[in-house]
């Protein structure tokens, strides 16, 4: 993905989705590494089901990181993203492949930005992570 082209980007379109391969055990433990979160829910099964869970959940703020990558990846070398927020609806587990999705929800000519409507589903139409973006276009 080489980033979107600014003068061809309209309202409603959607962007090129990303893809994130099934998550691993090992990835929840090295983000735990790199976050500085190391809650036992994020990577022993026992301390997950002890406290009500059927396992293991991926940290929310995976999720995040990965629209942080879809619109990092968007914008390319074009500008950059201005704003990021997102909410957590639902949990992310092992060996769940993630796709993460842009829609554009408004194109300000004036300022060269564009809003995203985002999205992290499991399956379609089953969203975990829901959220916005600002991409800033030089």
């Amino acid at each position: 993905m080489n980033g979107i082209d600014w003068t061809r980007a309209e309202t409603g379109q959607e962007l090129e989705a990303l893809v994130k391969p099934a998550i691993e055990k090992v990835q929840l433990v090295k983000y735990a590494g790199a976050s500085g979160d190391f809650n036992l829910i994020h990577t022993d099964d026992e301390t997950a089901r002890r406290v009500g869970l059927p396992g293991v959940i991926a940290h929310g703020m995976l999720s995040m990181g990965f629209l942080g990558q879809l619109c990092g990846q968007l914008v390319g070398k074009n500008g950059f993203v201005s704003q990021l927020m997102v909410r957590f609806s639902g949990m992310v587990f092992p060996g769940d492949v993630l796709t993460c999705r842009a829609k554009v929800k408004k194109k300000n000519e004036n300022e060269r930005t564009l809003d995203l409507e985002l999205s992290v589903e499991r399956e379609p139409g089953k969203t975990l992570t829901s959220g916005k973006a600002i991409l800033k276009f030089y």
